[in-house]
């Protein structure tokens, strides 16, 4: 897939609108798709679209290789007989701007295991041999995450470490046991499965059929909950326990005097290198069937990252080591062929990091609402952009253009005003203006910013653990005029 001069749009899919309580994969996903193109817009870009746990975050996934099952769509299930009208009659009051995930997720699980009884008892033949077809298909993955997600259930949500000793050290023995014990409960979660990526699958050529390219995410990092780390314990730094022995965080820095301590487990790159990375090669082939082009988040941690003690209480104890590096992008190049990744490479970044994404080609990102520091020589502001690169207005961590200038410092909103030569009034259309008329390759603003809102339509506050994820888009608010004049600014700016 090649990076082509174009414009798009930032939206996650949880932020769609139905009247189900949270953006799915059905009517709303296709809609969207309709805006993006008659906004001429090329480029849609979404979050992690793993299962989400505590805190609701796609960056904390039970699976890095699974898909949201509350990214389902009871329409289409409906349409397909495996949900009756009568199932969708007594919707509980949800908003149609926040994701209220405690009420949400109860009432989608009990939807979902409706559809699953219906399933089972439709003697539908077709979608049995398509069922199958894809359990066999995805069994390096499905297999251990089925198993993982019924265990969790079983014990009430525990994270693995806390399950008994012969489940969380995956003993022969007790797997068999627990296959034969939970095979309704594994049959049920390899279906969610099943259906999400029907659904996605169904939403992605609808994208391909009117011209508009999807961006995917990869963190680096995966959670230490999830069927990854308990079914590859031997490629993270673990305990006898499962517990990470070391951790990763990001150091102490002007946003934060602690550092931030993340927590994720922390990968043994000599056992991933010793097999060609072949976990990785799944993780990334898993993800080009769903997406056209990968950011790669925390990029820099593949040159070299922060290694915490897995016992700090903060992140501010810990040491610099060295990521796999060329050698990584090197296999993974040979293997896979061209690379089409966006190298998430914000933050305190050295010159080791800028080697390895220039070795390699891969655009960097730039964020406009760095640029305002004061120092013509800032390369966020626009005439220091280069091709390859990807400009921002900003991204699901930061405020939104609006919210940012009510907030941020005076000196930084005067130099906004000299450099753009504007007073303030509308600040989300000049900085869009701005990134449109980059040289940068690709374009990207939230949609929050072109519906001009404020804070209260921010997505993330990196460091707060909960409260994040639940912005909802209403759908009035994609007009035909609005369509118009993103139109007009990819045309002006070759973006179309």
């Amino acid at each position: 897939m090649k990076f082509e001069r174009q414009g798009g749009i930032l939206l996650h899919p949880t932020s769609l609108f139905s009247p189900y309580g949270i953006g799915d994969l059905g009517p709303g996903a296709l809609t969207w798709i309709d805006f993006l193109a008659a906004a001429g817009c090329r480029l849609w870009q979404v979050l992690p679209l793993g299962p989400t746990g505590y805190g609701d975050s796609p960056y904390q996934s039970f699976s890095t290789f699974a898909g949201n099952p509350y990214l389902i769509s009871p329409q289409v299930l409906l349409e397909e007989g495996l949900l009756t009208p009568d199932d969708l009659k007594d919707i509980p009051p949800f908003s149609s701007n926040r994701v209220d995930f405690g009420l949400l997720i109860s009432w989608k699980l009990a939807l979902l295991e409706k559809a699953f009884f219906y399933f089972e008892r439709s003697n539908n033949s077709t979608l049995e041999t398509a069922f199958t077809q894809y359990k066999q298909e995805q069994s390096a993955w499905l297999d251990d995450y089925a198993l993982f997600m019924a265990l969790k259930e079983a014990h009430q949500g525990q994270p693995w470490p806390h399950w008994e000793a012969s489940l969380r050290d995956r003993r022969p023995k007790a797997l068999a046991n627990a296959r034969q014990k939970f095979s309704r409960a594994i049959q049920q979660q390899a279906f969610y499965q099943f259906i999400f990526f029907r659904q996605w699958h169904n939403v992605r050529q609808y994208a391909v059929n009117h011209n508009i390219r999807i961006i995917g995410d990869i963190p680096i990092f995966v959670a230490h909950d999830s069927s990854d780390v308990w079914a590859h314990r031997n490629l993270y730094y673990l305990d006898d326990k499962g517990y990470p022995t070391v951790v990763a965080g990001v150091p102490p820095d002007y946003f934060s005097k602690t550092g931030q301590l993340w927590g994720n487990p922390l990968y043994n790159w000599e056992k991933h290198a010793r097999n060609g990375y072949s976990w990785w090669i799944q993780r990334i082939s898993a993800a080009l069937k769903l997406v056209d082009f990968i950011r790669l988040d925390h990029f820099r941690g593949f040159a070299g990252y922060w290694e915490v003690p897995g016992s700090a209480p903060t992140a501010e104890k810990g040491r610099w080591v060295d990521g796999p590096g060329k050698h990584f992008f090197r296999t993974v190049q040979n293997r896979l062929g061209e690379l089409p990744f966006i190298a998430e490479d914000l933050g305190v970044i050295t010159p080791d990091v800028v080697n390895l994404r220039r070795q390699f080609s891969l655009p960097g990102m730039i964020v406009l609402q760095f640029a305002f520091t004061g120092e013509p020589e800032n390369p966020f502001l626009p005439h220091n952009h280069v091709e390859r690169c990807v400009a921002y207005t900003g991204t699901h961590d930061n405020d939104t253009a609006r919210g940012w200038y009510k907030r941020v410092e005076e000196k930084e909103r005067a130099f906004y005003r000299k450099y753009m030569d504007r007073d303030g009034s509308q600040v989300a259309w000049d900085l869009i203006r701005g990134v449109w008329s980059s040289v940068a390759t690709f374009a990207i603003a939230p949609i929050q910013d072109f519906l001009n809102l404020d804070n209260e339509a921010r997505m993330n506050y990196p460091g707060n653990a909960m409260g994040n994820w639940a912005w909802r888009l209403e759908e009035e608010a994609l007009t035909p005029e609005l369509a118009q004049k993103i139109k007009e600014l990819n045309f002006l700016y070759s973006r179309g």
